[in-house]
């Protein structure tokens, strides 16, 4: 009898996506977005004044801007993502100057 071996996905072979997962918190105004980092879910938190002062064309809500300018605020948290700019808890922040 053969032995069926079933390859799983290398931990650690730094593989960046980001899955369409983000929330709002009014108290914080703070905006994250969800990476997923070799198979590892990271918060990627940016505060919305940031956002504000980034971009001049803002959508109604925090929520459909961070939608409208994903791409941006993706191609930020990837960049602090490969030069592993983590914070103590394993989280990254996308400040003004990353966008």
């Amino acid at each position: 009898m053969e032995a069926i071996v079933h390859k799983q996905k290398t931990a650690g072979d730094g593989r960046i996506s980001f899955p369409t997962l983000h929330c709002w918190n009014p108290e914080t105004e703070i905006i994250t977005i969800a990476a997923q980092v070799s198979g590892k879910r990271v918060s990627c938190r940016i505060a919305y004044a940031d956002i504000k002062t980034k971009f001049t064309n803002l959508a109604d809500t925090p929520l459909e801007t961070v939608i409208k300018y994903r791409t941006e605020i993706e191609a930020a948290a990837r960049n602090l993502i490969e030069n592993k700019k983590y914070e103590k808890d394993g989280s990254i922040k996308v400040d003004y100057v990353d966008l």
